[in-house]
């Protein structure tokens, strides 16, 4: 009995492969998808980019009470100095515009030069603090301090100390946690539903190849997420990396790995939308708040700190910060870095156990 030589072997299966490119495959099928995962990162960093860019130097608003001999000796005085606004106004009209928050301070001038002034102003307005300040020691000198120390001012406007360059490593982080949680955990709850799952358990794919796959297919979309945000912020607002992009890019698919890993064990067992979003809410919530996204985490009280510094957004963000503002190396951040890995790990390997088809 003779072999046919000319019938072809049977490919090889492999199920992780093949898992990956159904997923790239739907993803670019949905242009909504599409735009949360590329677009609105960058509208985020256009909006918060603007709203908090380098200004000029901020105007204070000053009242001059039109009813003491003197008006005219501080009005003059004030003016020398272009950051005052100053309005000059009988006794009613400063009240209000006091009131109403339409004036940081008001100066009631002495009878004479040389008299005593009086600074009306509310104590609780940060802006009225400083206004008191730099209105009385204008005063001061026009009325012949001399100041012992003669300082020199200078603007600090380096690449590296501007808002937007503390902003981008934390919208980087936080994109990363969104996309592990709802590109991961809100994608295998909704196959669950749709009985996807079911088609998958018959065949011989196992449970580690399906959990892996969703997990790396999440990565072909992380590159030039991560890509597109650190262009579009170099270009538009000149933020500057100042360690290796290669440390970076560690960081980068480290965070990506452990976000998808929590992902995953939110998602082993919830069988509803509304049940996976609610978890994935309380996940998320926290480290929105807590994690130094928009601010420095170093704000919250020092009894939470440890809690905080344990989170895993907080690991990632404060990681990111340390390569592109301070130019830290990989060993520089060995505890988030060690801290992450934790987190990976110990998520995969839950929800591999507790991870069900159904």
């Amino acid at each position: 009995m003779s072999l046919d030589r000319s019938t072809p072997a049977p490919r090889r299966y492999w199920p992780l492969g093949q898992l990956i490119l159904c997923r790239i495959r739907e993803f670019v099928r949905e242009p909504e998808a599409v735009f949360w995962v590329y677009g609105f990162p960058i509208l985020t960093v256009v909006a918060l980019g603007i709203a908090f860019r380098n200004r000029p130097v901020e105007q204070i608003q000053v009242d001059v009470a039109d009813q003491r001999g003197n008006t005219p000796g501080v009005v003059a005085a004030l003016k020398v100095d272009e950051r005052f606004v100053v309005t000059v106004g009988a006794d009613v009209d400063w009240r209000r515009r006091l009131r109403t928050g339409k004036t940081a301070l008001v100066v009631v001038p002495g009878d004479a030069p040389g008299a005593a002034d009086e600074y009306w102003y509310d104590r609780s307005r940060p802006e009225s603090v400083l206004a008191r300040s730099a209105t009385d020691d204008i005063l001061q000198r026009a009325a012949g301090r001399v100041d012992v120390l003669t300082a020199t001012d200078r603007a600090f406007d380096e690449a590296g100390g501007r808002y937007v360059d503390f902003l981008v490593p934390g919208l980087l982080g936080m994109s990363l946690m969104g996309g592990g949680l709802w590109g991961v955990g809100f994608v295998t709850v909704d196959m669950r539903i749709r009985k996807l799952l079911k088609r998958f358990l018959a065949t011989p794919m196992r449970r580690s190849d399906f959990l892996a796959g969703i997990m790396i297919s999440r990565m072909a979309f992380l590159i030039p997420e991560v890509l597109v945000l650190l262009l579009f912020s170099r270009l538009a607002f000149g933020v500057v990396i100042h360690g290796s992009l290669w440390t970076m890019a560690a960081l980068i698919l480290l965070g990506a790995f452990t976000f998808a890993g929590i992902g995953l064990l939110v998602a082993s067992r919830a069988k509803t939308l509304e049940a996976v979003s609610g978890l994935m809410n309380l996940v998320m919530l926290p480290m929105w708040i807590l994690s130094g996204i928009f601010f420095s985490s170093d704000r919250f009280p020092a009894v939470v700190q440890p809690l905080i510094k344990a989170l895993p957004l907080t690991l990632l963000i404060d990681a990111l910060r340390s390569v592109a503002l301070e130019g830290a190396s990989l060993a520089g951040c060995w505890s988030q870095v060690a801290g992450l890995a934790a987190w990976a790990g110990i998520t995969f390997l839950l929800a591999l156990k507790l991870f069900r088809w159904n």
